[in-house]
């Protein structure tokens, strides 16, 4: 009878502490799984916070963003959007894709294993392009450094960079034409390439060879720099009608590289122009990078450069203070 009860006590032992077991088992497949830090947490929980607003803000960026990826994603920091006003709509969705890589992980040891020091071009979620040039010395995405590397989520890798990269408004000439008005428009250049290329065909065409030839850079004049060549008494025209066609094309030639440069791969010394002069560079390295022309009368205090790294289809430009007189 004893043996009875024992075996009857042990039976209902076991079934509790299966019961109990069955019921902590059922608690532990319970628990909601851990929330994935997608590229959207990483930029938010880094400080990131103009572009994270901007990005939660759009529910076409947001949903693309958490989805599988990978994404390799290029994040301005908020000091980057000082100044800028942010557009809205597609023309947003546009902007933001422009900072993503669709498919691809890499972090700063592989981009820089991809480029080995030479400009690589990336085509990025928007359809248009990048340019990245990465050693030892830094990764640069159109000319702008990665200041924070490797901050890495669930589906991707996020990069921090000092700047916003605006993707390209066209070729050459329509990025010129873009930037209009006030003294630091471009219409007085674009002005005098227009008039230097009417009825010119073949390398005569300057607007025909900035808006088609790949890979140019272009120091840009503003109009304000039109302006201080027209006051300098030294110099013979007052307008850029009265400068003869000929005399304009040497020197609208002399503001093109014949190569994609960015500021990052300016050095200082002797810059050569299309024309076959040459220009020199200093302040590589500093705030204050200048351009000057080949040493005459009118170029004695050298151009600044305004803005750097303004994309275009075709080449790059940057925004200079003086026009460069050969």
């Amino acid at each position: 009878m004893k043996r009875t009860n024992l075996f009857r006590y042990a039976a209902v032992m076991l079934c509790t502490v299966a019961v109990s077991a069955s019921v902590v088992s059922c608690k532990k497949n319970d628990d909601p799984p851990p929330a994935p830090n997608t590229v959207v947490n990483v930029v938010a929980n880094n400080g990131y916070t103009t572009l994270g607003s901007l990005v939660t803000g759009n529910t076409t960026v947001l949903n693309f963003l958490n989805g599988t990826g990978p994404f390799t994603v290029f994040a301005p920091n908020n000091t980057a959007f000082t100044g800028v006003t942010a557009p809205t709509g597609a023309a947003l969705v546009n902007l933001l894709q422009y900072h993503v890589i669709n498919g691809q992980q890499l972090t700063a040891a592989q981009v820089i294993g991809l480029s080995n020091g030479q400009l690589i071009k990336v085509t990025m979620a928007n359809g248009d392009s990048t340019f990245v040039r990465a050693s030892n010395a830094g990764v640069f995405i159109n000319g702008i450094q990665v200041t924070q590397p490797n901050l890495t989520g669930t589906n991707g890798v996020v990069h921090g960079i000092g700047r916003v990269l605006f993707p390209p408004a066209g070729n050459i000439v329509q990025t010129a034409q873009a930037v209009t008005g006030g003294p630091t428009g471009l219409d007085s250049l674009v002005k005098a390439v227009l008039r230097a290329s009417a009825g010119a065909t073949g390398a005569d065409d300057i607007a025909t060879v900035l808006s088609t030839t790949n890979a140019l850079t272009v120091f840009a004049p503003t109009n304000q720099a039109f302006a201080d060549l027209f006051a300098n008494a030294g110099f013979p025209f007052r307008q850029i009608n009265d400068i003869p066609v000929a005399t304009l094309r040497t020197v609208l030639r002399h503001h093109v590289v014949a190569a994609r440069a960015f500021s990052n791969d300016l050095v200082n010394g002797t810059l050569g122009m299309v024309n076959g002069s040459s220009a020199t560079v200093a302040g590589v390295g500093t705030a204050n990078i200048t351009i000057d022309g080949s040493g005459t009368v009118f170029n004695e205090v050298p151009a600044g450069i305004a803005a750097t790294n303004v994309m275009a289809r075709n080449g790059v430009v940057h925004v200079i203070t003086k026009v460069l007189v050969p």
